[in-house]
C-alpha cells in the first residue's frame, strides 16, 4: 500500500467505502499522536479478545495478521494479560464513542490513519480521545508498584488497546 492507494472496504460492518492514503504508512502522524505500538504488533501481543478485527482482514496489510491472536469468538485469554477488558460495541455507540467512517471505533480509526488515511476533523476527535486515556497510566503509577504488570491488569490491557504502554 502506498501513497495515492485507494482502499474499498466491504466486510460485516462496512460496505461501499472508499478511502485514500495520502501519508505513507507508520509516519507523518501529528506531533501530538505519539501511539508507542502498530497495529500489527497491538494484533500480535493481544487486543479486544481476538475479536476486532477478523472480518475485515482484506482491508489491511496481510502481515499484520500473521502472527495475530484473531478468533471467530471472543477469548479473553487471547488478550495479552488475559483478562476481559472492552465494552460491547452497543455500549460504544450509547456513549457515541463511534466516529465518522469508523464503526468499529477507536482501533479502526488508528488502523486507518497508520495506513496514511487523514480526515481532519475526525482525526481531532480520535486523538483527542486517546491523549484523554492517557489518565489511565497516571491510576497505574499511583496505585501499583513499579514492575507489577499484575496489579490492574484490566487498566494495562486497556491501555495496550489505545496504543500506550501497559509496563509502565
Amino acid at each position: 500500500m502506498a501513497i495515492g492507494d485507494i482502499i474499498d472496504v466491504s466486510d460485516k460492518m462496512q460496505s461501499g467505502y472508499r478511502y485514500q492514503l495520502v501519508a505513507p504508512a507508520g509516519s507523518e502522524f501529528r506531533d501530538d499522536f505519539t501511539p508507542v505500538y502498530s497495529p500489527r504488533q497491538m494484533l500480535e501481543m493481544g487486543v479486544f479478545e481476538g475479536k476486532y478485527c477478523n472480518d475485515c482482514t482484506g482491508e489491511f496489510p496481510s502481515d499484520w495478521f500473521e502472527n495475530a491472536r484473531i478468533s471467530r469468538t471472543p477469548d479473553p485469554a487471547l488478550n495479552y494479560f488475559g483478562i476481559k477488558s472492552r465494552q460491547p460495541l452497543n455500549v460504544w455507540r450509547q456513549k457515541n464513542w463511534i466516529h465518522g467512517p469508523d464503526p468499529r471505533g477507536w482501533f479502526q480509526w488508528y488502523c486507518r490513519y497508520y495506513l496514511g488515511r487523514r480526515l481532519p476533523e475526525i482525526d481531532d476527535i480520535q486523538i483527542k480521545r486517546w491523549k484523554a486515556f492517557a489518565r489511565h497510566a497516571g491510576q497505574i503509577r499511583a496505585n501499583c508498584e513499579p514492575g507489577d504488570i499484575f496489579c490492574r491488569r484490566r487498566q494495562r490491557q486497556a491501555l495496550l488497546q489505545w496504543s500506550y504502554d501497559p509496563m509502565i
